[in-house]
């Protein structure tokens, strides 16, 4: 156990750093940038959180007695009445999910030609580019549905790109300097959206009902993954990165 007692780490950067079971008493997280971390079980006493945005996953997060998960969810599906058709339980309701996204993301690709292909490539706040997201998801549909579901154990393309905080495999493609045109994601894309569509069209009940095992090397690789989910995780990685691509696009079309 490594213990600091007055002691100034402003500015120290951790990264691939366990700190759990941690305690921390009367610190200062003034201006704390925390991406990817993982706060399961985490306890916060006697804290002041003032001016303080939080972008993630939320269940049990109970504050001053209240479980704010809920309300959460309930609020952004009364602002997004499309968002809890990302919820499927049946196939039909996967192709209308499918078929929402597909709409909502020639809107926002349109809207992204509005801008100087520079500025596709510039981030906002360190988040990730518009083309950098593209990739994300071209990434996103070949890990969970073609090698997942169809069985493709490497349908990787060069361009691909894990998230920042992925631990990185042989053989899957993770070149963060790359900066391809957006014809050249959009080409990539395609193909993608193409194989997702192909598999909700043939989407079946029983189908749908069944579990995928990949125990390959490589990523994912689990056993006995109910196929319903890997399609839940697309339709969320889908419906998530374009509110943040909208976002950063708003910033940079007002700044252009």
């Amino acid at each position: 156990m490594t213990e600091f007692r007055e002691q100034d780490l402003s500015g120290a950067r951790f990264e691939q750093v366990s700190l759990r079971d941690a305690t921390f008493r009367s610190v200062d997280l003034s201006g704390a940038q925390i991406r990817g971390a993982l706060l399961n079980g985490t306890r916060l006493r006697g804290v002041e959180l003032v001016d303080v945005q939080i972008s993630g996953e939320l269940r049990n997060v109970v504050v001053n007695g209240v479980d704010v998960g809920p309300l959460v969810e309930a609020e952004l599906d009364r602002r997004m009445p499309e968002r809890a058709k990302m919820r499927p339980d049946d196939a039909d309701g996967f192709r209308e999910a499918w078929a929402i996204l597909e709409r909502l993301w020639a809107g926002t690709v349109a809207r992204a030609r509005s801008l100087p292909e520079e500025a596709l490539h510039r981030r906002v706040d360190d988040e990730w580019s518009f083309v950098e997201t593209l990739r994300h998801l071209n990434f996103a549909s070949a890990a969970w549905v073609e090698r997942m579901i169809l069985g493709d154990l490497s349908p990787w393309h060069p361009l691909d790109l894990p998230w920042d905080e992925a631990p990185g495999w042989d053989g899957i493609p993770w070149d963060r300097e790359a900066r391809p045109s957006l014809d050249e994601v959009l080409k990539v894309r395609a193909d993608r959206q193409a194989a997702v569509g192909g598999v909700m069209a043939a989407l079946t009940g029983e189908r749908l009902g069944s579990v995928v095992v990949r125990t390959e090397p490589g990523w994912p690789r689990v056993e006995s993954f109910p196929l319903k989910e890997c399609l839940r995780i697309v339709l969320n990685e889908e419906w998530e990165h374009r509110l943040y691509a909208e976002r950063d696009l708003t910033l940079l079309i007002a700044s252009s």
